[in-house]
């Protein structure tokens, strides 16, 4: 007989030791799925709409790129955009490149 724990006691411990292998597979199932609601599913849906932005850029659009360059769009290809910067200055970047679509008049006059 032991100070510290009875044989009662002992003895119900030893009984409980084989859990459920449900109950042990709970755990990793729901740290999957708390990852995808949230980290992968809210990253596709970015991704999902900024591809969608991208093709559906058109030509004189006012566009920020991911460098922090902010410009007109003033010709478009398959794979890259012609940016004009400023009057006479002119940039070509690839189609991924653009960040956000500006608000008409954001750029004053490239003048």
């Amino acid at each position: 007989m032991s100070f510290f724990i009875s044989d009662a006691i002992a003895d119900a411990g030893a009984a409980a030791s084989s859990p459920n292998p449900l109950t042990s597979l709970l755990l990793p199932v729901g740290l999957v799925v708390l990852f995808y609601f949230f980290l992968i599913r809210p990253q596709s849906k970015r991704q999902k709409e900024h591809k969608q932005m991208v093709s559906d850029l058109q030509k004189g659009e006012e566009v920020l790129t991911s460098g922090g360059i902010l410009g007109k769009i003033t010709a478009i290809q398959d794979d890259f955009i012609t940016l004009e910067i400023a009057k006479n200055i002119s940039l070509k970047i690839q189609r991924s490149a653009i960040q956000t679509i500006m608000p008409k008049g954001t750029i004053k006059d490239l003048n």
